[in-house]
């Protein structure tokens, strides 16, 4: 009998400009599905917030 994935979801972001040049989207990407798979979880969707800022200047 094969068991059910638990169903997750992908979320990157960065706030900051000096976040986005240190630690890309991408590498935290790759870092989720790796999770992921590790935990046996089913990536059902992803989401990506590239730079946009709660912070006023």
């Amino acid at each position: 009998m094969k068991t059910k994935k638990t169903k997750c979801y992908i979320d990157t972001r960065v706030s900051t400009a000096m976040q986005v040049d240190g630690y890309s989207l991408g590498a935290q990407k790759e870092k989720l599905k790796r999770y992921a798979d590790y935990e046996e979880m089913k990536i059902v969707g992803e989401y990506s917030d590239e730079g946009h800022s709660g912070k006023r200047n």
